[in-house]
């Protein structure tokens, strides 16, 4: 079985230069932003209607993190014209952000989008989150049957740029407001003064302190 190609955290995000409901769009037009990537599997089926409402209604909070969202199935333009209108008829609900018309499948095959244990012809749900330098930061992949969180994405977009402008790292369901894990000592001699730095330490590895 030909392995699927999948992209790799922490490396430049694979390139695509591809038509979308708001004109052609690159990975260099996002540049100096973050950039958040999500594919459904299918324009007008109910659970990627319900995840492309929930990316609307958060769409400011995404924006004031200085991130643009990114849509993208396997289909044409105007299936995703005609599904935006219906959503905004039928919801109430405006989508705003473009959505990727990948009909040659060549960004979703990138991004390791096309699982064919899941579906040869469509895109998995799958999410990214790249840097203003392009760079890949986080990936999440659900199943067919299965909606993501998008409060859980936003959540993660927020702890990752906390742990950049504050050089620690985040626990288990970090929110603003709780504290953050220190890195670890890398020395003996470091571990030894740990608990003498002024962090909550449980252990010498594990320090915890309010930013």
């Amino acid at each position: 079985m030909t392995p699927i190609p999948m992209p790799r955290l922490n490396e430049q995000a694979p390139d695509f230069d591809a038509p979308t409901t708001h004109g052609q769009k690159k990975l260099a037009d996002y540049r100096g932003k973050w950039l958040v990537l999500f594919s459904h599997p299918s324009d007008f089926t109910p659970v990627c209607t319900t995840e492309f409402i929930g990316f609307a209604r958060r769409q400011d909070d995404f924006a004031a993190l200085d991130a643009e969202l990114l849509g993208l199935s396997i289909d044409s333009v105007h299936s995703h014209i005609a599904w935006v209108l219906s959503i905004k008829e039928k919801f109430g609900v405006e989508i705003k952000f473009p959505i990727i018309a990948d009909l040659n499948m060549k960004a979703a095959s990138a991004y390791g989008m096309i699982q064919p244990g899941a579906s040869d012809t469509a895109a998995v749900r799958a999410t990214f989150i790249i840097d203003p330098e392009g760079v890949l930061r986080a990936m999440v992949y659900y199943p067919m049957n299965a909606g993501r969180s998008v409060d859980e994405i936003h959540r993660l977009l927020v702890a990752l740029q906390t742990a950049d402008e504050n050089a620690c790292a985040m626990p288990e369901n970090w929110v603003p407001g709780q504290p953050v894990i220190v890195p670890a000592p890398k020395t003996p001699e470091a571990a030894e003064a740990r608990a003498s730095e002024g962090y909550d330490t449980v252990d010498w590895y594990f320090s915890t302190r309010q930013l």
